[in-house]
């Protein structure tokens, strides 16, 4: 009888490595459903699904080598969302060299096409494979992408850069976040993910600046130049440091390359291709006026693209824990609550930074390059709320009060944003930016509850869910905001400029020079115009008060974790309790 809870215990420290030692019996209860995810510690015989949790999990970088790590790996995640935003005020250039204004829809469309679609399966090739040199060969791709655009000779050319830079991107946000991750531990990630997403979202604000200037200044080909030297000098930084992994993986080799295939779900990964590529294609003919929504070919497409995501979905259950999207892990309460709290709040920035300069361009009349400088407000701001956020997560250890008010002051922004007109003064649009800078606060942590709700070997594909569902919600909400907005001109130019075609406001684009030019000077119409620019902007941003208010309920779900490191009994205690 005396050697029989030695014998437990020896039994519950092998199948429960992770969690906390001092509530062993109501552990032992929960980890009883996890250990469908994972064998136990103590099985001997082989195991092909590669790494296994061990003492990397504690391995952390301090001091120089992390402020190393940090600014490689936050410059190429301002490289990342800088390609992102900089081609907008580029693309009127390109297609006037190219003369190829038909394909201009497919210069974003085969980009997020490529992105998309590969997204989930850069989770499973983190979770085997080394991360670092996983990350470094999305981004070689990537910047082979960025090469093939600024020495494009054609639009084709140009296009299959795109392509090629897009299929890079698939793995560079989930893999920046995954090596921040495994450098630091938990209670602090909330603060330096805060940078490294700051970093980007500065990248995503300034690139219609930074375009602006190449395309007026020099050429437009700079814009896709640029990376090349920022992404050489960030990649040979990364390449030299030392990135912790959180979980302990296998050496690489071809017997792990064998080992891993099966695991990777490459046939979920062929049904949800065709799901994904069809809806994007939808989307990208719809919103481009290249077919009527209601034509057979945009009807086909949407019937296409739902038959594939059934099968999917039919083939991900039957796969359960090998699926490229894990049921097990979706299901999760706090994993979906925080990819909804993202989605949302995510798909508002974006669709704020998409018609921001278009306001500030059509209605207040300023060129490209001040529009850009117009936004600072609002980036500036949500930088200190993300550092700010961050640092008191840090001692505090609960990120959800953060969301919720991340939520709120992204809805109260965007409604008082609603309310600008062609005659806002300009201390009222630079105080209604920095209320909206507010989201900041919560930008980071979805991947902070996700990371603290998963095992170790999960988090890289709770991760890569995360920043999958964001690209993918952005690119259809974008379309929408593109609709909306598209809709709304049309209507206001035929009832308060009837004068004008609507077919003509809609080729002038967002310009200011191009606007006014559409009356003659000093017309009365022109007045009506900029109400009627004003009035579509002010719609959009409905719709960027709804999806920042579905952040603030999607918080509530996100849990209410202290994420600071606990003490951990002895071993010892634990044997003798």
């Amino acid at each position: 009888m005396a050697s029989e809870p030695s014998k437990l215990d020896i039994q519950l420290r092998d199948e429960v490595k992770e969690t906390d030692l001092s509530s062993r019996m109501s552990t032992t209860t929960e980890e009883a459903g996890e250990k469908q995810l994972e064998p136990p510690a103590n099985d001997t015989s082989p195991s092909p699904e590669g790494p296994q949790e061990g003492d990397a999990l504690s391995d952390y970088l301090t001091g120089y080598k992390l402020l190393t790590l940090l600014c490689s790996v936050g410059l190429i995640f301002f490289v990342l969302l800088l390609d992102n935003s900089i081609i907008s005020t580029a693309v009127p250039k390109i297609t006037s060299e190219f003369h190829s204004l038909p394909d201009v829809g497919w210069y974003a469309g085969a980009y997020q096409l490529a992105s998309s679609v590969l997204q989930p399966l850069t989770g499973k090739l983190y979770t085997y494979f080394p991360t670092k040199w996983t990350f470094l060969c999305f981004f070689f791709v990537f910047e082979v992408g960025s090469l093939l655009c600024a020495v494009a000779t054609s639009s084709p050319f140009f296009i299959v850069g795109r392509l090629v830079a897009g299929l890079g991107v698939s793995g560079l946000q989930n893999g920046s976040l995954t090596i921040v991750a495994g450098a630091v531990p938990l209670e602090k990630r909330a603060f330096y993910l805060g940078l490294v997403i700051g970093a980007g979202q500065l990248g995503l604000v300034i690139g219609p600046l930074i375009g602006g200037l190449f395309t007026q200044y020099v050429t437009w080909r700079w814009c896709f130049y640029i990376n090349l030297p920022i992404g050489a000098v960030a990649g040979v930084l990364l390449a030299l440091l030392r990135c912790p992994e959180q979980v302990v993986k296998a050496p690489f080799s071809l017997a792990l390359v064998r080992r891993v295939i099966p695991q990777l779900d490459i046939f979920g990964f062929i049904l949800f291709a065709p799901a994904a590529i069809l809806l994007l294609l939808a989307l990208q003919f719809g919103s481009g006026n290249t077919y009527a929504w209601d034509s057979s070919v945009i009807i086909g497409l949407f019937v296409g693209a739902g038959v594939s995501a059934i099968l999917f979905l039919l083939w991900e259950w039957k796969a359960g824990d090998v699926a490229i999207i894990p049921f097990s892990m979706v299901k999760n309460r706090i994993v979906w609550a925080s990819c909804l709290q993202y989605v949302a709040l995510i798909s508002s920035v974006f669709v704020g930074t998409q018609y921001l300069p278009i306001y500030f361009q059509a209605v207040k009349g300023v060129g490209p390059v001040l529009s850009g400088v117009y936004l600072l407000p609002s980036i500036l701001s949500q930088i200190i709320f993300v550092l700010g956020s961050g640092a008191l997560i840090t001692k505090i250890g609960y990120y959800l009060p953060f969301a919720v008010l991340a939520g709120i002051g992204a809805t109260i922004g965007s409604a008082l944003i609603s309310t600008w007109g062609p005659h806002t003064s300009t201390g009222m649009w630079i105080g209604y930016q920095v209320i909206y800078g507010i989201r900041g606060c919560g930008i980071q942590l979805a991947v902070v509850a996700i990371q603290n709700a998963l095992p170790a070997k999960q988090s890289q594909l709770g991760v890569s869910f995360l920043v999958f569902c964001q690209t993918f919600s952005a690119a259809v909400f974008v379309v929408v905001g593109n609709t909306i907005f598209t809709q709304s001109l049309i209507n206001g130019t035929i009832k308060q400029v009837p004068s004008i075609s609507p077919a003509d406001v809609l080729r002038a684009g967002g310009s200011a020079d191009a606007i006014r030019s559409l009356v003659p000077p000093g017309s009365p119409e022109l007045a009506a115009l900029l109400r009627v620019f004003s009035t579509s902007f002010d719609t959009v941003c409905y719709l960027m008060i709804a999806l920042a208010s579905i952040s603030v309920l999607a918080s509530f779900g996100m849990g209410w974790v202290d994420t600071r490191k606990k003490p951990q009994e002895k071993p010892e205690a634990i044997a003798e309790a």
